[in-house]
């Protein structure tokens, strides 16, 4: 298939999305043939910095094609690891990339003010002759296992809590919530903290506290999340920024917490279960939330926003509702992906119905043997297997380790099988480097919750 002046070969794609263009292959097709050097580079808070040098064809014939290119890896590079400034040593990419794209109404107008926002500063797009070379500061966190600790995982259609005594789970449960479509915060307080008391009233004490959460959080607070997206701007201010901090001081007083991207988590409970590092989270829920583990068991800050990571170059794709952007993960790898395929299988869903429960009815035919749900879950498969090797080319990981509901059951289990085959057969160098990690079906729907238990350090 043909892209912008761009021939992708495909060889396996999925059949309810014969349109999918994986990313990841177009810009292998694009960098065949782009020789002029350029350099990209986005900083972040207390001067760290990503730097991506790159090439562009930088002719007349391919001037959409470079803007396209570029466009997407600086929106890459800004939800895979934050910043509120990119530098560009292009004249005529930087003057693209500040008036037409970053920028107020511009292309990737959600963008510009998404990170405005959480940085709590003016985005700004520079041009430099010598691009900024990279700087991280990534730092040990989680492992610890003694005490009596509670570990909380807020989700978008359900919240998870465990109660872990030296470092065993005595108790988990889920319940389900409806945080997106709730206006007033002390809905969700008051969720957080009924479900911090239940799982007290299984310990004789509480140590510490670690909490698991869709968003962004700086200091423990929460500068964005999706699951306050209904909450007016005013009330967000004042009542969710420092919400988890509240719901756990209020409850037990001044004891040890964490609050940590639900994403990192994931990485973590991986590196928890497989007992090695280097390791890649991606979590299949209500959006599809990323975490990472680098090669000395540190977590790297990151936002790790693999949601809005573009994954299909094909300018059909899904718009995403929040970000009004298209061809993003959270399309493809949560229980979204499971909806966009189910009618293009035949599966008629209820329109009444909320997104939690459409996925379990699509994951009761699963369960049933029905072959249209089993497409749904093969072509999830396909979307993960290309787009594994577009998050390869980010991270470098060495394990991959996959859960969320999405995953759960026997529609999990097919989702995985097809991502290896379609490895082994059109990537075999990839597939020899990395390893798939599917942990058992309790570990899947509660180990997020347990891990986060593990993060704060008593002292």
């Amino acid at each position: 298939m043909k892209y912008l002046g761009i021939e992708v070969n495909v060889k396996n794609s999925p059949e309810l999305d014969p349109g999918f263009i994986p990313l990841g292959l177009f810009n292998k097709a694009f960098l065949e043939t782009a020789k002029k050097p350029i350099g990209i580079a986005v900083e972040r808070a207390n001067g760290e910095m990503a730097s991506y040098p790159t090439f562009i064809h930088g002719t007349p014939d391919f001037l959409e094609t470079d803007r396209y290119y570029i466009r997407r890896l600086v929106k890459t590079l800004l939800w895979m690891k934050g910043g509120f400034r990119v530098y560009c040593d292009d004249k005529e990419m930087f003057t693209y990339l500040r008036d037409e794209a970053f920028c107020d109404k511009g292309t990737q107008d959600f963008d510009f003010h998404y990170f405005e926002g959480i940085f709590e500063r003016a985005f700004e797009v520079v041009y430099t002759d010598s691009i900024p070379a990279g700087k991280d500061s990534p730092k040990p966190m989680g492992g610890h296992l003694e005490g009596c600790r509670i570990g909380f995982d807020a989700g978008g259609s359900d919240r998870k809590v465990s109660a872990v005594i030296d470092g065993e789970t005595v108790y988990s449960e889920e319940v389900v919530w409806f945080p997106k479509i709730n206006s007033d915060p002390d809905y969700h307080y008051d969720g957080i903290v009924a479900a911090l008391k239940s799982a007290a009233e299984h310990m004789p004490r509480v140590d510490a506290v670690g909490v698991s959460s869709a968003g962004v959080f700086i200091n423990d607070r929460t500068m964005n999340a999706s699951l306050f997206l209904a909450v007016p701007k005013e009330l967000y201010n004042q009542k969710v920024k420092d919400i988890y901090i509240r719901a756990i001081t209020d409850t037990f007083g001044d004891i040890p917490f964490c609050v940590v991207n639900d994403g990192d988590v994931t990485a973590l409970a991986g590196a928890m279960s497989l007992e090695d590092n280097n390791i890649l989270g991606i979590a299949m829920g209500t959006s599809e939330a990323g975490g990472f583990v680098d090669a000395n068991g540190c977590i790297t800050g990151w936002l790790n926003e693999l949601a809005f990571i573009p994954v299909d170059a094909n300018p059909e794709a899904m718009q995403d509702e929040w970000s009004l952007d298209i061809g993003c993960g959270v399309k493809y790898f949560s229980q979204d992906g499971v909806i966009k395929l189910a009618p293009r299988a035949g599966i008629e869903l209820d329109e009444k119905l909320s997104p939690a429960e459409k996925l379990k009815v699509v994951q009761k035919l699963m369960e049933d043997g029905d072959p249209r749900a089993a497409k749904v879950y093969e072509g999830i498969g396909c979307y993960l297997a290309h787009s594994l090797v577009l998050y390869y080319d980010l991270y470098g990981y060495k394990h991959v380790l996959l859960l969320g509901r999405v995953m759960s059951g026997k529609g999990g289990d097919l989702l995985l099988e097809t991502c290896r085959r379609i490895l082994k057969d059109e990537y075999p160098e990839l597939n020899e480097k990395i390893h798939l990690a599917l942990p058992d079906e309790k570990f899947r729907r509660v180990g997020q919750s347990a891990a986060a238990a593990s993060l704060p350090e008593i002292k």
